[in-house]
């Protein structure tokens, strides 16, 4: 049983995308936020498997609680602790379920589609281990097909030393890695601006797309 699991937040304003907001404001913040849901709801829901939003505690809003960010999809709520806890007790509730292929994705990325899901899980079947690098030097999806506890451990959450960590951790284990292509994450203001220039230059390259100017 593949399972996909999804981290995420409700989107509330000053409350998401911190980083980016300093340098964009929480408006702005908060748009750019919904559009990266929409964007990983769009890849996540052309995806085959069995799918979990993981939903960091909300503000204390009457609503937050009981309206679910995307309807139709399971949500649980992420335990106490720092990501690697968190992403640890989201796995180990998966394997527990009796998954044989478990990947983790966030709502950072808005590269992301169906095909990178598709590719992780196929990749599954013949590797330990599978990650999606992201540009900033973390990752943007993490899967594996049995439990592996040091990959939640000792890490500098969200600095560009993680991907080079875990695959530390993978070579100590002897663990058959798979490497997807590498994408940008959007966590600050000039990450916004790499996206969007990466954007411009893509519409460019379509046949019969005008230049965005």
């Amino acid at each position: 049983m593949e399972q996909l699991l999804i981290f995420a937040r409700h989107p509330e304003p000053g409350r998401v995308k911190t980083r980016l907001a300093a340098g964009v404001g929480d408006e702005k913040a908060l748009e750019v936020y919904r559009l990266l849901l929409d964007r990983t709801q769009l890849a996540v829901t052309n995806c085959r498997a069995q799918a979990t939003v993981w939903l960091a505690a909300p503000a204390q809003l009457p609503a937050a609680p009981d309206t679910p960010l995307w309807p139709g999809f399971e949500h649980r709520q992420q335990v106490a602790g720092d990501l690697g806890e968190k992403m640890r007790a989201a796995f180990q509730a998966a394997f527990d379920q009796s998954a044989t292929a478990v990947v983790i994705i966030g709502t950072d990325c808005p590269q992301l589609t169906d095909g990178h899901l598709r590719e992780a899980f196929g990749a599954l079947l013949t590797h330990d281990v599978v990650l999606g690098p992201a540009a900033d030097g973390g990752y943007y999806l993490l899967g594996m097909r049995r439990m592996q506890p040091a990959f939640f451990a000792g890490k500098r959450w969200s600095t560009e030393s993680v991907l080079a960590d875990t695959l530390a951790d993978a070579q100590r284990l002897q663990l058959k890695v798979k490497l997807l292509p590498e994408l940008l994450d959007i966590d600050t203001a000039a990450d916004l601006a790499a996206w969007e220039q990466a954007e411009k230059a893509a519409q460019r390259q379509r046949p019969g797309t005008d230049a965005v100017r």
